[in-house]
């Protein structure tokens, strides 16, 4: 499993009366998909994966991966309890995904043994490769990281929490026993900011919320950071830092604010569902400014 660029995630856009719309969940994976994104990662985090029911998850996957033709690997998300989760993996290749992002255990604390028998559990009941998500009830250490990568089936890590030097030794450890058939990803909100530590720990690939709405920025970043050009800095300091402290306001802001950077750019997204809360119309226009300030940047002005 190969991916190259950034990891696009989509939002899943809801009407008026909060149902998924689905029309306009074809539109904002075409048009996001046209600007060459690595892969797209449909029904996760940023999709609102927390707040869908069982036949929306189903069905944003297969919109999703009708609307990609198969121009780059889709992946959909899956967890919750491990028997919905494996239901989710089990179907995910019915559904035309190319692989599975596997989210933390719902609530449930559990001991590093136990983890790994739930990842065991989902990659056993699906037919496509497993990612597992590092993040909040999640967190592993470089012996398990390393018992994950010998699970048939689990192909890859996505880091959620930002510890560096987790990271460093368990990238060591999967490497040694995978080599380089293994994908580690950045998973970090906004992570355009710490693009360059992880990269420095051999985790070079990474998802950009910014990318949902403003994929003229996120491409023009991730070509300049990649080419050591002064442009990269120049969106970190104009763009994606004013974005990190609007996200910081409230909590679900990491979606909230995606959403309504859909919806400044003309497209359909609808409000996120509870318990997360939508921007203020004052927050929209902060990010209004943030958003052209980006864009200016990327047009050299």
């Amino acid at each position: 499993m190969q991916f190259d660029g950034i990891l696009f995630f989509p939002i899943t856009p809801f009407d008026d009366k909060g149902a998924l719309d689905e029309e306009a969940l074809d539109r904002h994976v075409r048009d996001g998909t046209a600007h060459g994104p690595g892969g797209v990662f449909a029904a996760c985090g940023t999709g609102e994966f927390h707040a869908l029911g069982r036949d929306e998850h189903a069905r944003v996957t297969a919109r999703a991966v009708e609307a990609v033709g198969g121009r780059v690997p889709v992946v959909t998300g899956a967890g919750g309890s491990v028997r919905t989760a494996c239901e989710q993996a089990a179907a995910a290749g019915d559904l035309g995904a190319d692989a599975v992002l596997l989210l933390p255990p719902y609530l449930v604390g559990a001991s590093q043994r136990g983890l790994v028998e739930y990842v065991r559990a989902v990659a056993a009941a699906s037919g496509v490769p497993v990612i597992a998500y590092q993040r909040a009830n999640m967190v592993l250490t470089p012996d398990t990281a390393a018992e994950l990568a010998r699970i048939p089936g689990v192909d890859g890590i996505k880091d959620g929490v930002g510890d560096l030097g987790r990271m460093r030794r368990i990238v060591q450890a999967v490497r040694a026993e995978r080599g380089e058939d293994f994908a580690f990803f950045n998973g970090l909100p906004t992570a355009e900011l710490t693009f360059a530590p992880y990269k420095a720990v051999g985790v070079p690939l990474y998802s950009s919320a910014a990318f949902a709405f403003a994929p003229e920025v996120a491409t023009a970043f991730y070509r300049a950071a990649h080419a050591g050009d002064p442009l990269a800095d120049r969106l970190l300091e104009v763009f994606y830092e004013p974005l990190v402290a609007l996200r910081d306001r409230a909590p679900g802001y990491a979606v909230a604010m995606v959403k309504a950077g859909v919806r400044l750019r003309g497209g359909a997204a609808g409000a996120v569902r509870p318990p997360l809360t939508d921007l203020t119309r004052e927050e929209e226009a902060v990010l209004a400014d943030i958003l052209d300030a980006g864009l200016r940047a990327v047009e050299g002005e």
